[in-house]
């Protein structure tokens, strides 16, 4: 932001200017005095500037797709009246692995803030996504089985057991909205037109679905409200892979793994300022409790 000020300037070119007469200063009249005022503060740091997020997809086109949906409906802040953003999704044809998901974006983003969102699927190389994740503090979306749990939480709840297949969620997502009746036929995975359009005014509620999930974990120990969304500071001491994966509100000893079903995608629309943060409504409250 650019500040404006300047100085008077009283010089004139080199002749004449000795020969100027001082002008006569004006008695002040009782009338003509002023208080003194404090000088005018700096204007303050454009808080509306735009936040520019790198998104590492696995998938080329349902992932894509919908971030490019949170930037046309979100992204200028008018909806929220949050902090406008623009998402740079990072993906490629035929997509990624879950490592490469993470290495990608690390290059691309460099000091921006970068996420990795990737799924469960069959892949073996998670742990390693984890720790390279851990590493230099990128956020990550886990979605088991896989994105498309994200999708269907918008119109339901969802649970039980999925051993890394998404045709049980893909089944349930045609079948909650006429939209996706042809989600994942005909290698039709995208999410755009009507399919946007069904999502509108549903994130609040695909949010609440997802931070469910945490709590009913197998592992027993799983709460939303311990979970972060706010980027770490690059000067934190360094974590492990499951520390970090930690932020997301399960244990730190929960498999990830074997958090079947779950999605993290909600941490980032909340970080986004799309949905208010209930973790943060929750601290506040049991603050103001122990305080009252």
């Amino acid at each position: 932001m650019s500040t404006w000020g300047g100085q008077q300037r009283g010089q004139q070119g080199g002749k004449g200017q000795a020969d100027e007469q001082p002008r006569r200063k004006r008695k002040s009249r009782k009338g003509d005095e002023k208080p003194l005022a404090a000088p005018a503060p700096p204007p303050p740091a454009d808080s509306r500037a735009q936040q520019v997020v790198y998104v590492g997809c696995e998938g080329e086109s349902t992932e894509p797709d919908y971030l490019n949906y949170l930037n046309e409906r979100f992204g200028d802040g008018s909806r929220t009246g949050k902090q406008p953003f623009r998402i740079q999704p990072v993906y490629v044809k035929n997509g990624l692995t879950p490592s490469r998901v993470v290495a990608d974006v690390q290059e691309k983003a460099q000091e921006d803030e970068a996420w990795a969102l990737f799924d469960r699927d069959q892949h073996h190389d998670i742990p390693e996504a984890l720790r390279l994740a851990a590493e230099k503090k990128t956020e990550v979306c886990f979605s088991h089985p896989s994105f498309d749990l994200w999708l269907l939480l918008h119109f339901q709840a969802f649970g039980g057991r999925r051993s890394g297949s998404s045709e049980d969620v893909v089944k349930a997502l045609r079948q909650a909205e006429p939209a996706f009746q042809n989600f994942d036929k005909r290698n039709d995975k995208s999410v755009k037109g009507g399919r946007r359009k069904a999502l509108e005014d549903r994130e609040k509620k695909a949010v609440n679905h997802a931070r469910s999930l945490v709590g009913q974990c197998e592992h027993g120990s799983c709460k939303a409200n311990r979970s972060k969304c706010r980027p770490a500071d690059p000067s934190d001491p360094p974590v492990s892979a499951e520390e970090w994966s930690a932020r997301s509100g399960h244990a730190p000893d929960c498999p990830v793994l074997g958090r079947d079903p779950s999605t993290d995608v909600w941490r980032l629309l909340v970080r986004l300022g799309i949905v208010d943060d209930p973790a943060e409504s929750y601290r506040q409250a049991s603050w103001n409790s122990w305080n009252a």
